[in-house]
This record gives structure tokens, C-alpha cells and sequence, in this order.
């Protein structure tokens, strides 16, 4: 029996006040969603243009003209409207309101009458809908639409939005499905499935988790569904424009579709439709029961996490198809590391904490947060990175054609600008990540060290507390509670990873001894209003290696402190970088800079460079002397996430060991 009782996690109840997180939250609000919807608008001079609201007026009747951009452009616009509803959630601000609600009225004007919505097909090639579900990311797009719709009516009340995708949910169900005259296949970009879930629980509405659960079971049950699909249009791609070998069973891998999805065991393929698709299996699980489903969202998070990620949080090794490679394939200088990917192993990692709470996955969270997503947007809020490199080399950008994706500097928009407002509408719902609860278990999981005034229902009654952390720069967390119930309940504190064990709980002021599980301090008692629980954590800089089989960091370490991830910049340390080693039998210095990009903790360490004023420009080569080719160098680390923002230079995340 499926089961769609309750929401998705109790995001409203929760509101971020976070000396850290404050800054992006307001930098999302004032600065990111009307920066974004000027792009959106065509309007930011030098960037290249978004087309996404013009092809919905087109497509409303309300301007001539034809359809411009990829054939995926309406998302932009959708995953605008998503973030703006988590920010009208957290600030109402009714010009906002009425921006958005104008935009919706051009959607509803652009709808077809059976429901079908899709500027792309409504004007470029009309009559072709659902023909190249392989390329043209139908059910993509309208699972963007309806996680808006779901955002906005969460935020404003307001259901036109919604009444607009649950008519294009109907209209799909008729679509697809096993009946004769249905389309029994699924999306070549997987994000409906996530949607539907989300959709279901909004309306209450169980058919739509089951269409969920349709697109899921059938990805890849018949793998020659997409084949056959090509045959169908003579191999016609839309991508180039002509005729193209048809595809084998084995390509299908790039899909997520060349076997059952609970056969799989790797991730493989384009790495966001993967994480996609992961989030979806693990929603399923949870609310179906499904343990075979959810055994393969173990296995998949297994080989994601534990041989395909960055240290940052970033995962898809290879700009070819942005895709992952194999096991412990991690290149640092051709890393692709999509900003929109992070994103979605984020997604992942919070549905397998609702599922069952683990650290691991939390700790994956943070690492992504911290790192790969909020190192894609500069701190002014206005220039992005789509590939987070791990290692730059500005020429090598500009003149290498196997770096050229690799950019040194942040832009100002895209042509596929799928990025963008993927890190506006996670920001602005950063509020669903901190916590979840488990009502009839009367526990509360504390995932993440984000200031936060928190309400709860539980089985015993409500409890509400206020979190106050110092994180990331100092590892302290208080927690007061406000209201709590009259029976105990089980307040579970993560203990990081990166503390290595080392977590101290005092209550009202006394040291208090808690058990384990599954990587959290499980305290269980009766609160009382007033009661304060002090979380201290180690958080000290550390020096990292790498697993032997990641080749390319063999002989090089990199450093962390708490959850942040550090580099070196070329305005800091000089250049070439490659020529440094950091001594790792000296330790390491952090402190805090109040005047560094906003306020961080800088880290430096002792260390060598390689020799290079007494080389001649024509020697490429040169025997090694007995001589020391070194020198002394005192490096500074900054934290990854702040790269880039003080001009273009080199950048390293891996730094060569030595010893003096």
C-alpha cells in the first residue's frame, strides 16, 4: 500500500538565523532571485541570453517571435519560481509575489487544453510531443514545473500554479502507463519521478506516486526502449541535427536505463540524471516499504560516496557527457564536478536520512554544501560556475580544447544555465536540511550545525528549541528549548566525521555521557523549557590523503578544517603552483580573518618550492644536481568555496607532500 501521508519534511516549522548561512539566504533573496530573473528576461548586458520567458510569451500569444535556447529552457524559469516560493516561505515580499504570480498567469495562457505544457514543442515543432523522450526532456521540464508549483503553493497558499501541473499530471498519466495505446517508457532525464512524489503529498493525490513508481519500475526493464525510439525518427538527434548511429543496449548505461534500476549497483552515466533518479528510488522506498528499492539506494550511495566523489562534494569525473568514469577516476585539472550534480547527491543524501538516519549521509550532505555548491556563486551573488574544478591553470582554460570547460573565472550567465537557479532554489529551502523528525518515535535528528529556531510535532507533543552554532569557523552548538512535551523524547546530536570522534554534551551546564547510534549521540530524557544542551565538537585543521587507487593525488594531501575544504590561490602563494609541497611534519595555523571575503578562518603551513629562477626559457629539461633545487615557502589556504573571487589565477585543492 503506498503511503502519502504527511509532508516531505517539516521545512516550515524550521527558520535559518545563522551568522554564516545568513549572508547567502539574504544574498539569494536581495540579490540572486532578482539577478536571475533579469537573465531570465534577457536583460544582464554581455551574458548570453536566456530566452526562457520570451518562449513562454510566444507560446501565451502575448509576443511574435520563434522559440530560442535549448530545447530544455523552460526548467530555468521553473526552477526560478521554486526558489522564489521557498524565499516568500521564509520573507514575504509581495513584489515578488506579484512578479511571480504575472509569470504564472503566462504559463497558464501557454498550457495546451488536454495539459500539456512545453514551449519547445508548442512552438518549434509542434505535433512532435513525446516522439524524443531520449533527448527532448518533456517529463524533465514538467517535473521542474511541478516542484514550483508545490514550493509556491506551500509558500503563498495560492493553488494556480498547481491546478496548472496537476492538469499536466493528468494529461501525463493518460500518456504513460502499461494499457494498450500508453507509452510504457520514461524521460531520458530523469527528475518527473522526484516531482511526483513531491506532488502527491502536496494534493494528496496517491496516483500520482504511483506514475512515480511507473517511471521507476520501467527505466530500464526494457532497455530497447530508447532504441527502438530512435529507429522510430531514422536516428534523427536533436543535438546535431541530422541523422546519427542508432544507440546500443550498453549506451543506455548513460541513462540509468540499461537494466533495472534495482539491479544496479554503480553509478554510472550522466551524473545528475543519476542523483535524480537515486533521490526518487530512495523517496519510493521510504513510502512504499520497498526494501529491494531501497537496497539498491545503499548500494548506489555506496559507490558514489565511497568511489566517485570529491573531496569537495562534487561528483561526474569527465566533461564528456558530464558523466562519471569508474572507481576512483577523480582527474582534478578535467573534472567536471557539476554544480547542478552536488545539488542532486544533496537531494539524495536528505531522502536516505528520512529513510533511516546515518551520518554518513549527512556528513555527504554537508560536504557538498559547504564546498562544491556554494563555491559555484561568487559572493556577489552575480557570476557562476558550472564545472568546480579541483585544479586551474587559467591558460590551460583558454587554449587547451580538453580544459577549455574547465573556466577560471566565474560568468555571468549560460546558455544552459541549469546551475544557477539549481543553488537559488537549494539555498532558499536551505531550512529542510537541518533537521528531521520521526513523530511516532518521539526523535528529533539534528543533521546539520545551522542557527535555527525549530518546531516540531511529535507523538508526545510539540517542542520547539533555538540552535545557535558557531560552525563552520568554531566548532560550538547550543541548543535552548522553548517548549517541550510532558513525557521524554530522544534528541539525536550527528557527530561529524570530521570531529574524529571528539563531541562533548553538556546539559544545563553539566557534562553528560550519551550512547551511539548510527553516528549520532542519542540523548533521551524529558525536556523542560528553559533547558540548554552544549555541543562541542573538535575542529581543528587537518592534513588529507587520498585512497592509493586515486592516481592522480598519489603523493599529495589537501587540508580541512571542520566541514570547509582549503585551497591555494596564485594571489596568495605565487606561481606555478605544481612547484609547491606543503611539509607535513609541521603543523598547521589557522585564524580567523574578519576582513577576508566577509570573515573566514585562514590556514597556513611550511613549506617548499621547486627552484625556477636559474632556468633558461629554452631548456625544457636538465639533469638533477646535489644542489637543493628548494626553497622555504610559508603557504596560505583558503577556503575552497572563496576561490576566485579576488581576480583569475591558478588554484590547486591537492598540494605535493614533502618533508624538510
Amino acid at each position: 500500500m503506498l503511503n502519502t501521508a504527511g509532508p516531505l519534511m517539516n521545512a516550515n516549522k524550521v527558520r535559518v538565523q545563522d551568522t554564516f548561512w545568513n549572508r547567502f539566504t539574504e544574498l539569494v533573496r536581495d540579490t540572486v532571485i532578482p539577478y536571475q530573473w533579469q537573465a531570465l528576461n534577457d536583460e544582464i548586458p554581455d551574458a548570453e541570453p536566456s530566452h526562457a520567458i520570451r518562449n513562454f510569451r510566444i507560446a501565451a500569444g502575448l509576443e511574435e517571435g520563434e522559440f530560442g535556447g535549448f530545447i530544455f529552457q523552460d526548467s530555468d524559469l521553473a526552477k526560478w519560481l521554486e526558489a522564489v516560493g521557498y524565499s516568500l516561505a521564509a520573507t514575504p515580499n509581495p513584489a515578488l509575489e506579484e512578479m511571480a504570480d504575472d509569470i504564472i498567469d503566462v504559463i497558464g495562457k501557454a498550457q495546451h487544453k488536454n495539459g500539456y505544457i512545453n514551449t519547445y514543442f508548442t512552438l518549434k515543432e509542434p505535433g512532435k510531443t513525446w516522439t524524443n523522450l531520449y533527448e527532448a526532456h518533456e517529463l524533465y521540464c514538467a517535473g521542474h514545473m511541478m516542484e514550483a508549483a508545490v514550493a509556491y503553493y506551500d509558500a503563498t497558499g495560492k493553488r494556480k500554479l498547481l491546478d496548472i501541473v496537476c492538469k499536466f499530471a493528468d494529461h501525463i498519466e493518460t500518456v504513460f502507463g502499461p494499457q494498450h495505446g500508453q507509452i510504457r517508457g520514461y524521460d531520458g532525464h530523469q527528475q518527473i519521478e522526484l516531482a511526483l512524489v513531491k506532488l502527491s503529498q502536496a494534493t494528496g493525490e496517491e496516483r500520482y506516486l504511483k506514475l512515480a513508481q511507473f517511471f521507476i519500475d520501467e527505466r530500464g526493464a526494457d532497455p530497447n526502449f530508447f532504441i527502438e525510439e530512435c529507429k522510430q525518427r531514422e536516428g534523427y538527434s536533436y543535438w546535431t541535427g541530422k541523422q546519427e548511429p542508432i544507440p546500443t543496449v550498453q549506451q543506455m548505461a548513460y541513462n540509468q536505463a540499461d537494466k533495472p534500476v534495482r539491479e544496479q549497483d554503480k553509478a554510472m552515466g550522466h551524473s545528475v540524471r543519476a542523483v535524480y533518479m537515486y533521490t526518487a528510488m530512495a523517496d519510493l522506498a521510504r513510502l512504499t516499504g520497498d526494501q529491494e528499492l531501497l537496497a539498491a539506494c545503499r548500494r548506489l550511495w555506496e559507490n558514489t560516496t565511497k568511489k566517485q566523489i570529491y573531496i569537495t562534494g562534487g561528483i561526474g569525473a569527465t566533461h564528456h557527457g558530464e558523466a562519471f568514469t569508474f572507481d576512483y577516476d577523480l582527474p582534478n585539472d578535467t573534472v567536471y564536478a557539476e554544480t547542478c550534480a552536488s545539488i542532486g547527491l544533496i537531494f539524495f543524501a536528505q531522502r536516505m536520512l528520512l529513510a533511516e538516519a546515518k551520518s554518513d549521509y549527512a556528513d555527504v550532505m554537508e560536504r557538498a554544501l559547504y564546498n562544491n555548491v556554494i563555491g559555484s556563486m561568487s559572493q556577489d551573488g552575480k557570476h557562476y560556475f558550472y564545472v568546480n574544478p579541483l585544479e586551474v591553470w587559467p591558460k590551460a582554460s583558454d587554449m587547451n580544447p580538453g580544459r577549455r570547460h574547465v573556466k577560471a573565472v566565474r560568468q555571468k550567465w549560460f546558455g544552459c544555465s541549469c546551475c544557477p537557479p539549481n543553488v537559488a532554489r537549494l539555498l532558499s529551502s536551505l531550512n529542510s536540511y537541518v533537521y528531521t523528525s520521526s513523530p511516532a518515535e518521539n526523535t528529533i535528528y539534528m543533521h546539520l550545525f545551522i542557527g535555527s529556531e525549530a518546531n516540531f510535532t511529535l507523538a508526545a507533543g510539540e517542542v520547539a528549541f533555538t540552535q545557535q552554532s558557531s560552525l563552520p569557523w568554531k566548532g560550538e552548538v547550543r541548543l535552548e528549548f522553548t517548549a517541550a512535551p510532558a513525557s521524554a523524547i530522544t534528541l539525536a546530536l550527528r557527530i561529524p566525521s570530521w570531529s574524529r570522534g571528539q563531541a562533548v554534551l553538556t546539559i544545563n551546564n553539566v557534562k553528560t555521557e550519551y550512547e551511539t547510534l548510527n553516528g549520532y549521540a542519542m540523548v533521551n530524557r524529558q525536556w523542560m523549557p528553559g533547558d540548554t544542551a552544549q555541543w562541542e565538537l573538535a575542529l581543528d585543521a587537518q592534513l588529507i590523503t587520498a585512497h592509493p587507487q586515486i592516481r592522480v593525488n598519489a603523493g599529495k594531501i589537501a587540508i580541512e578544517r571542520g566541514p570547509i575544504v582549503y585551497c591555494l590561490e596564485e594571489v596568495d602563494n605565487g606561481t606555478p603552483l605544481a612547484v609547491v609541497s606543503l611539509d607535513y611534519t609541521k603543523g598547521l595555523t589557522s585564524q580567523f580573518d574578519a576582513n577576508f571575503l566577509g570573515g573566514a578562518v585562514i590556514v597556513e603551513a611550511e613549506g617548499l618550492a621547486d627552484e625556477t629562477t636559474t632556468w633558461e626559457e629554452d631548456t625544457p629539461y636538465r639533469p638533477l644536481t646535489l644542489q637543493s633545487e628548494t626553497k622555504k615557502v610559508k603557504l596560505k589556504a583558503v577556503p575552497y568555496y572563496l576561490w576566485g573571487n579576488r581576480g583569475e589565477g591558478e588554484m590547486t585543492v591537492w598540494i605535493r607532500k614533502s618533508m624538510a
